[in-house]
């Protein structure tokens, strides 16, 4: 069973299980969290939003909440992969041809990293363009098998995939909200509005 069926149990099961974690002595070692949880966990401490679908026609529901919920009914998208577009064709959306030119950019990514909630990106997704070259607005669609721990996994399963031509451009996007100019640690890095419509496949 998928640890995010498990996420959303009532609160008064979470209440005992942090209970039961509290419990244990200061010295003994933290409890490792399941990868899936983990990602979530960190994810939406750097400010993304996610919404869980266990099959197609919720994702495509949660899609159309976004957009509502947005006032994006009237406004463009632009997408780079033409598989995804093709995939929401029946979506009531206007499509932009430039990213310039769109409100959000609906797009996938190579992998969900556990270990710090970030989202490993290539030239798949965004060609050989800068975060800043896309709109402010990012809608993401993933699938639960995409998550892994760090970083390194992320980029031998980018390479494992693509034996005949390595993608290029590979960065990651961590940072869903405005950050404050103070935070030196996220300093250059591009903001982002994003939403994560993750579908269960495992």
């Amino acid at each position: 069973m998928s640890i995010f069926r498990n996420i959303f149990r009532s609160k008064s099961n979470k209440e005992k299980e942090e209970i039961k974690n509290d419990e244990r002595g200061k010295y003994m070692p933290q409890v490792k969290l399941p990868i899936d949880e983990s990602f979530t966990i960190n994810f939406k401490s750097n400010g993304g939003k996610f919404l869980y679908s266990e099959n197609l026609d919720e994702v495509y529901e949660n899609l159309n909440a976004i957009i509502k919920e947005n006032k994006w009914e009237e406004q463009p998208v632009y997408f780079y992969d033409k598989n995804l577009k093709d995939r929401f064709k029946n979506a009531t959306l206007t499509f932009a041809d430039y990213p310039k030119d769109a409100t959000f950019f609906f797009t996938t990514c190579e992998n969900l990293i556990a270990d710090d909630g970030s989202l490993l990106i290539s030239s798949n997704q965004i060609a050989e363009k800068k975060l800043p070259e896309f709109p402010n607005n990012f809608i993401v669609f993933a699938t639960t098998s995409q998550i892994v721990t760090n970083i390194g996994e992320g980029l031998r399963q980018i390479k494992t995939k693509n034996k005949q031509k390595l993608p290029t451009n590979i960065t990651t996007i961590k940072h869903f909200k405005n950050v404050e100019e103070k935070d030196f640690l996220s300093y250059g890095s591009a903001s982002k509005n994003l939403y994560l419509l993750l579908l269960e496949d495992l």
